[in-house]
């Protein structure tokens, strides 16, 4: 590995954690969106990429992935994504780089990754509508944007969607915008929104359950569990972050003796089961927790 790979991925057992593990130090332990900016002049090494996707996923984070200096052409990114570093389903790709003011250099136009102006649509999204709408679509703005230095077509988006590489695209109507919300894994998680929904359910439920370490692990505590996470998954689906006519068609809680056997209590754990439907009503996603008691 050269000297960039080095510094920027850094290691886990140095007494002096540097690199990307640098963001242990982070207090509260709780973020959910990496980019990493160009360095290598004008690319981020598929190393580094590749490890800041373990991260992720290991942290319930998820990587926004700028699309390689070299890809010129709609033929290059279907040809280069194989060699990108990860095709994570806590990891999306954009594509193509972005033209805009470089206010460092006297506002003149340049080609810049888009890393950073994609997460300032995520994070918009999340505020205006939830972690659960699609940062994509007419409302999905790159601010700031002059020009984009690949003019995609209806065609070209029909070519790159299957691959997992989103589109920015401009139209004459809005502008230049996000036209793309898929994973880099081709499976039950391809989608931007379920996937981080996904994550932002559990990193919330396990920082919400500490408490259960020192209770009894008997049906009062499971009685509890239950209402404290169908309270919390109760207030999302009225915010609309799941489809149904009721509560029940969104989303299940289950804590209890079968999920919970004696064996479980006697290693002083309690095991709690989350089903979602963030995509159609009874097309669930089951999310398992074991929390240590006693």
């Amino acid at each position: 590995m050269n000297l960039n790979v080095d510094c920027f991925i850094g290691s886990e057992n140095e007494q002096n954690i540097k690199g990307l593990y640098a963001l242990e130090k982070i207090v509260p332990q709780t973020f959910n969106l990496i980019c990493i900016p160009p360095y290598n002049p004008d690319d981020v090494d598929p190393d580094v990429i590749g490890k800041a996707a373990e991260y992720c996923e290991r942290k319930k984070a998820f990587l926004i992935v700028d699309s390689p200096s070299t890809w010129k052409t709609v033929q290059d990114a279907e040809n280069g994504l194989s060699a990108i570093g990860t095709n994570s389903k806590n990891a999306a790709i954009y594509f193509p780089r972005i033209i805009k003011e470089d206010v460092l250099h006297k506002n003149q136009l340049r080609e810049f990754a888009p890393s950073g102006t994609i997460a300032g649509v995520y994070a918009s999204t999340d505020i205006a509508r939830g972690v659960w709408k699609a940062p994509a679509g007419v409302n999905a703005c790159l601010n700031g944007v002059v020009d984009l230095t690949v003019k995609i077509s209806d065609d070209d988006k029909s070519r790159l969607n299957p691959f997992g590489i989103n589109c920015l695209r401009n139209f004459q109507t809005y502008g230049n915008v996000v036209w793309g919300a898929r994973t880099l894994e081709n499976s039950e998680w391809n989608y931007v929104n379920v996937r981080r929904l996904v994550l932002y359910i559990e990193q919330s439920i396990e920082e919400s359950i500490t408490w259960a370490v020192f209770e009894s692990n008997d049906e009062t505590l499971w009685s509890s569990l239950r209402l404290d996470i169908i309270s919390f998954l109760d207030g999302l689906y009225k915010q609309g972050a799941f489809p149904g006519w009721s509560a029940d068609e969104a989303f299940y809680v289950k804590v209890d003796s079968t999920t919970t056997t004696q064996s479980d209590i006697d290693r002083g754990v309690v095991n709690i089961m989350v089903g979602i439907a963030p995509v159609a009503p009874a097309e669930f996603i089951i999310l398992s927790f074991e929390q240590t008691t006693g």
